[in-house]
C-alpha cells in the first residue's frame, strides 16, 4: 500500500479519535511478525517444509550419486578404449560403449537438473501456500478483536516501507494487541499450553 495512503488512514483515525464520542476512530497496534513467527502452526508449517526439503535432498543426492557411477564407467570406458592389446575393432566397440555412457550422463545431468528446479519449485509453492494460510488465519482473530474492541485501524508495527525503513516511527504501546492476539491463536496448540504472556 501506497505509503502516503497509510499516513493519510493514519491521521484520519487520530482525528476521529479526538473529537468528541469518536469511539469509532480508535487505533490498535500489533507486531503482525511477533505474532507470525510465534503462532504454534508456523512451527509446525516451518517442520513440514524442513521435512519435505530433507526429502527432496536425499532423492537428489542419490542422483548426483548414480552420475558419480556413470562417470566412473564412463572413465573406465574411454581409457578401455585406447587399449593397444586389444584389436581394433573391439578398441572401436569400447569407443562406442564410451560414447553411449557419456550419451547417458548427459541425459541424467538434465535430468538432476530439471529435479533441482522442480524440487526449488515445489518447496516455494508450498512455503507460500502455508504462508497465505496462516496470515489468513491471523488477520481473521485481528480483526474480530479489533471489532469488537472498537477500534477503526489496526497498524502492523513491524512493517518496512518499500525503502526498508519502519513505517511506524513511534507508539507508545497502549492498545497494543499483539499478545492477546497470540493468546488466542496458542490456546489450542497441542502439547503444552501457550507460551507465557510477555506484554509489552
Amino acid at each position: 500500500m501506497n505509503r502516503w495512503l497509510i499516513l493519510a488512514c493514519m491521521l484520519s483515525c487520530w482525528t476521529w479519535s479526538a473529537a468528541p464520542g469518536a469511539a469509532q476512530g480508535r487505533v490498535a497496534t500489533v507486531d503482525l511478525t511477533r505474532v507470525f513467527d510465534n503462532y504454534w502452526k508456523t512451527k509446525e508449517a516451518e517442520a513440514t517444509l524442513k521435512k519435505r526439503g530433507a526429502e527432496l535432498e536425499q532423492e537428489h543426492k542419490s542422483m548426483i550419486e548414480e552420475l558419480r557411477k556413470h562417470n566412473e564407467e564412463y572413465q573406465r570406458l574411454l581409457a578401455s578404449a585406447t587399449d593397444q592389446a586389444v584389436s581394433d575393432e573391439e578398441r572401436e566397440r569400447r569407443k562406442q560403449s564410451a560414447e553411449a555412457k557419456l550419451k547417458q550422463m548427459r541425459e541424467l545431468q538434465e535430468s538432476i537438473a530439471q529435479y533441482e528446479r522442480q524440487a526449488r519449485a515445489t518447496i516455494e509453492e508450498q512455503r507460500n501456500r502455508m504462508r497465505n494460510n496462516l496470515l489468513s488465519e491471523i488477520r481473521t482473530v485481528i480483526q474480530s478483536r479489533a471489532k469488537s474492541a472498537g477500534y477503526a485501524l489496526v497498524i502492523d508495527i513491524s512493517a518496512d516501507s518499500a525503502r526498508n525503513t519502519p513505517i511506524v516511527l513511534y507508539h507508545s504501546g497502549d492498545n497494543d494487541i499483539t499478545q492477546a492476539v497470540l493468546d488466542q491463536l496458542n490456546l489450542n496448540a497441542p502439547g503444552a499450553a501457550a507460551a507465557p504472556s510477555t506484554r509489552r
